[in-house]
């Protein structure tokens, strides 16, 4: 979360000081705010790569997260259906189609 912030901040501070500049050069409205995103956008790619990078770390990380958690819940839902086959099948035949109702 600290690296979207910072990489975040670091865009609009760009921008800002682009479109300040393009301002006082002269640009007005929409023109000065395409400029300066022009502007700020290519300052950044040069500028800001560190900061880029510890961003899509941190994303490839949480990405990694995310999928161990369905892992872990995959593998819990699976041991739960195996449980469940094997109350199933300790049954008696009859019992299980009696049961079967109750439980819904």
């Amino acid at each position: 979360m600290r690296n979207f912030v910072v990489y975040t901040a670091a865009r609009a501070l760009l921008f800002a000081v682009a479109f300040g500049v393009v301002y006082l050069l002269g640009a007005r409205g929409l023109l000065a705010a395409v400029l300066a995103l022009l502007i700020s956008g290519l300052v950044s790619f040069v500028l800001l790569s560190r900061q880029r990078d510890a961003l899509s770390a941190s994303l490839v990380a949480g990405m990694g997260r995310i999928r161990s958690l369905g892992e872990w819940l995959e593998a819990g839902a699976a041991k739960e259906d195996e449980l469940q086959e094997a109350q199933d099948g300790a049954r008696a035949p009859g019992q299980a189609d009696r049961g079967a109702g109750q439980h819904r």
